[in-house]
């Protein structure tokens, strides 16, 4: 029975899974969404919740509480000037767990673990991605015309 046993133990000794959690805080700050199982989303959604909280605090001894915590010093940045102001005006639930079905490998559940109101910035590095590509494969395209036909080793080129 498990009366009383509270957590969370993502099948690892205590280090370890405080590590765990404390890179996937930090990547959900930088990133604004990451995939991971379902158990690690509900493991880390109070934790994100709580640097949140931390962040919309805005004192000198709430950014201490989160350097200690998070990784990097770009996500302590990131979580009071970007993340926290954005919910200024909520009392908490800053994060949305969607589910995305089974790995392929060993068919976990796996979900997105995502900020609220993210949505913008996340469709924005979508486009600059998919501009990026459709340049790359122009320029691609580019060389491939500018080549001569019996350079490449054309099969129908005499020798």
């Amino acid at each position: 029975m498990r009366h009383r046993n509270a957590g969370f133990k993502l099948g690892r000794n205590p280090s370890h899974r405080r590590a765990l959690l404390r890179n996937l805080v930090t990547s959900v700050v930088l990133l604004d969404r990451v995939e991971t199982t379902i158990t690690k989303c509900k493991a880390t959604r109070p934790i994100i919740e709580k640097m949140i909280t931390l962040g919309k605090r805005g004192t000198v001894h709430a950014r201490r509480q989160a350097a200690a915590y998070l990784m990097t010093p770009e996500a302590v940045d990131r979580l009071f000037g970007t993340v926290a102001p954005r919910y200024t005006d909520r009392q908490g639930g800053y994060l949305r767990i969607i589910r995305t079905g089974p790995r392929k490998g060993d068919a976990a559940e796996m979900a997105f673990i995502e900020l609220l109101g993210a949505e913008n910035e996340l469709n924005e590095k979508a486009q600059k991605r998919a501009e990026a590509r459709t340049k790359k494969r122009e320029e691609l395209a580019k060389q491939m015309e500018e080549r001569a036909p019996g350079e490449q080793g054309d099969p129908n080129a005499e020798a």
